[in-house]
């Protein structure tokens, strides 16, 4: 693409240098990465700025960049205000504003993204779309798989996919979408279609400066959807009216509103909800319209999970019969409430709760069906909200027979000082510090029989364990497998 014609996106700009007849090949933010052809834009960063490897990136090939201020290069560039906003432009452009023509479902909120993207996922295959998906565990074109760094990646990096998904003939693509990138515009020139609000509690402290900027970043999601009415591109919100935080969200949105619950008189409800070791039945309600579900699902989050994925359903224009066929095919999501089984008597499960709330709800569910003990291994990341450790500890201990507080992606912070903040919360002594997490789960393990239920909490479907400056291999899920083997065998 012509560098002119990229740069008529932008039309406010100051210009170093002739930008005429310059060929663009590529644009790039990471100067490591560039290639002879392509365009660099210089993004200031929390640790570093992009604007000090200018000169880098212009002897790795760039033809031409894109900065704040006036850089010692020989190559023409373009200055602007703010250059995350100005990637964000670039990227739809120079990869043809691949959204306009594709259904885009964003799915935000605190606990129940990740579950709720996967359900529509296999709800649009059902209904014979080919799907893409952004999101926690992986990025999925059709039956293709990636990894991903971040729940919701950035600018460049999300229309380069969405540009995939559309070479690749996707139809409906599902994206979580995190208040991180609500806040720091990695979702800036996405055109969502539909925008699902699952529920807010208190998360990410350390980054939002209290819960009023957390919902304002959730609620971008749904001011973005735009102002206008088009019949041929309609667009919606779905909100979950039983949370305190619906009631500013539908503000938030000129789009028409479609609601769901369990409590309130919602668009969508649940009715003679039923829930026990084997899943969850209930009535699904929408408008005039009435179906039994039967899910494998355990637990009553599961259920508003469900709703949240009839919205998006409805929405979408797909029928209540095939909404019902998919949902009663899915057995799980990886690393949310998933069992370890290996013939043992007692219950082991993996959870991906890592918030007060959502470690409840799983407790909560456990304890409908248990009827042995329950133990809870926990720990807290660290350089994170350093407020909800203690609410964590104080979940586990309250819920739990015994709480086993071990360690969670503890990062650059000592383990022992994240368990220390975590046990000023509970005020039982029913708990043990293990600060391996190996051990921890061993000792969990061995303690369990009968009909014992061991809840492995906070890392869900992660296969490491971020340790101050080195990543290893750690999967929850295949330690607490080897730990049952090695009970059975003593």
């Amino acid at each position: 693409m012509i560098l002119t014609d990229i740069a008529t996106a932008l039309q406010y700009y100051k210009l170093s240098g002739n930008i005429d007849r310059i060929d663009v090949t590529g644009v790039e933010k990471d100067s490591t990465k560039v290639k002879n052809g392509d365009l660099f834009i210089c993004i200031k960063g929390y640790r570093v700025d992009g604007h000090d490897f200018a000169k880098q990136a212009e002897a790795n090939g760039a033809v031409a960049i894109i900065a704040e201020k006036s850089l010692d290069v020989n190559i023409p560039v373009i200055i602007v205000s703010d250059t995350t906003r100005a990637l964000a432009i670039i990227a739809n452009k120079f990869y043809n504003y691949p959204t306009h023509n594709l259904q885009l479902v964003g799915v935000t909120g605190t606990n129940g993204k990740t579950t709720v993207s996967y359900l529509l996922e296999q709800i649009f295959r059902t209904h014979q779309q080919k799907t893409g998906l952004i999101g926690t565990i992986q990025m999925k074109i059709g039956d293709e798989t990636f990894p991903v760094q971040n729940t919701t990646p950035d600018a460049l990096e999300l229309q380069r996919v969405f540009r995939k998904m559309q070479d690749n003939k996707v139809e409906t693509a599902i994206m979580e979408v995190s208040s991180h990138a609500l806040a720091l515009g990695r979702v800036h020139g996405c055109e969502f279609n539909i925008a699902i609000f699952t529920n807010l509690s208190q998360d990410h402290l350390d980054f939002h400066s209290d819960m009023g900027d957390y919902l304002h970043a959730k609620s971008l999601l749904f001011s973005q959807l735009g102002g206008s009415y088009d019949k041929e591109n309609p667009k919606y919100a779905v909100i979950n009216a039983d949370d305190p935080s619906s009631a500013l969200l539908i503000k938030s949105t000129a789009q028409q509103v479609l609601t769901y619950g369990i409590e309130s008189d919602a668009d969508i409800r649940a009715t003679n909800i039923k829930l026990d070791a084997n899943g969850c039945q209930f009535n699904l309600h929408i408008f005039d319209e009435q179906i039994l579900i039967t899910s494998k699902l355990m637990g009553r989050f599961s259920v508003y999970n469900l709703l949240a994925a009839a919205g998006g359903a409805v929405c979408a224009g797909v029928p209540l019969t095939t909404f019902k066929q998919s949902i009663e095919q899915i057995s799980g999501v990886n690393g949310r409430f998933e069992p370890v089984n290996l013939g043992q008597s007692y219950g082991v499960i993996v959870d991906y709760a890592h918030t007060p709330d959502s470690l409840e709800n799983v407790l909560q569910t456990i304890s409908s069906f248990a009827t042995g003990k329950t133990y809870v291994v926990v720990g807290c990341g660290g350089d994170r909200d350093k407020t909800k450790r203690p609410l964590m500890a104080k979940v586990a201990s309250d819920n739990a027979d015994l709480a086993i507080i071990t360690s969670d992606n503890p990062r650059s912070e000592d383990p022992q000082v994240i368990v220390k903040d975590m046990v000023t919360g509970i005020e039982k002594e029913n708990y043990e510090i293990i600060l391996d997490r190996k051990q921890a789960i061993d000792y969990a393990i061995g303690l369990a029989k009968g009909d014992d239920i061991v809840l492995i909490a906070g890392k869900g479907h992660e296969t490491y364990q971020i340790l101050n400056d080195k990543t290893i291999d750690f999967d929850d899920r295949e330690v607490a497998a080897e730990a049952i083997q090695k009970v059975s065998k003593e």
